[in-house]
């Protein structure tokens, strides 16, 4: 494999360059010299040194996932403990129509990695707000580009670029989603179930799943999709204590967990634990 020159973008980043849009005007972007990204309008982007390109557009983005939200996600991906899911949603992902995979809200990017396996000829994008993520996400696979970006605004996507959009516990931009995915393209969203990690939100008091999540699911579609297919993917998992406590760490109950009484709490838990996974993928198409 070449070494990259450090004046050059990353390959995986000027391959899908022409997908990309500038966050404030919308217009195509170019690469300069010095690996600095620019519209036709003037707005310039730097790639950081870590290999992503953040195309947020300015003001106050919302928060994203720490250094250790993320290194617990690492440790709980890397265990194999998610396999089942994420071999589900790169199953889902084999319908795309033209374009690339796109992974919203794409954390460490090791969902769309599995997919991009799956799919030799594709290229992927994996948006995320988190630094500690986008840092990660830029070495998931050869053929992933990772892109700063908020997922509740405008995507620095350009129209119909898509072939399949992954939503992994993630935010749903219906409008968004709807505008870049491909004519033929499949959104494929995995979202929780009530039973999902339930062993360890009643011992370590993390936040409950909504019960009403299919509703807002709905509600944030919109008209604008149809569902084609749903499965509903279960499992059980031996994480150990250390492990036990990255899946706390990994999701939004780090936001408000104090990380000493979580701690204390899974102390006095077995030092293997069985754990229920439990998630519904469905795949929707564009109406």
């Amino acid at each position: 494999m070449t070494a990259q020159a450090p004046d050059e973008l990353p390959e995986a980043l000027a391959a899908v360059l022409a997908l990309l849009r500038c966050p404030h005007c919308a217009g195509p972007l170019r690469a300069e010299g010095g690996r600095v990204v620019r519209c036709a309008a003037g707005h310039a982007f730097d790639v950081a040194r870590q290999g992503y390109l953040s195309l947020l557009a300015g003001g106050r983005a919302p928060a994203g996932d720490t250094a250790e939200m993320v290194a617990a996600r690492e440790r709980v991906l890397a265990g194999g403990l998610f396999d089942p899911l994420t071999a589900a949603v790169a199953e889902a992902a084999d319908g795309a129509g033209d374009g690339a995979l796109v992974e919203v809200g794409a954390g460490t990017a090791h969902h769309l990695a599995a997919a991009l396996e799956r799919a030799p000829t594709r290229r992927g994008i994996a948006l995320d707000v988190s630094r500690a993520a986008l840092r990660r996400a830029a070495r998931a696979h050869p053929r992933a580009a990772a892109v700063g970006a908020d997922v509740w605004g405008p995507l620095p996507l350009r129209d119909g670029v898509a072939g399949a959009v992954l939503c992994v516990f993630a935010p749903r931009n219906g409008p968004e989603l709807h505008r870049v995915l491909a004519p033929g393209g499949v959104l494929v969203v995995a979202t929780p179930e009530r039973e999902h990690l339930a062993e360890l939100r009643a011992a370590l008091g993390l936040l409950d799943v909504d019960p009403r999540k299919a509703e807002r699911l709905a509600r944030r579609l919109g008209d604008g999709f149809a569902r084609r297919a749903s499965e509903r993917v279960a499992w059980t998992m031996r994480p150990d204590r250390e492990t036990q406590l990255a899946l706390a760490a990994m999701g939004p109950s780090a936001f408000h967990a104090d990380a000493a009484e979580l701690r204390r709490r899974a102390g006095a838990l077995p030092a293997e634990l069985e754990v229920t996974g439990a998630v519904t993928v469905a795949v929707y198409g564009r109406r």
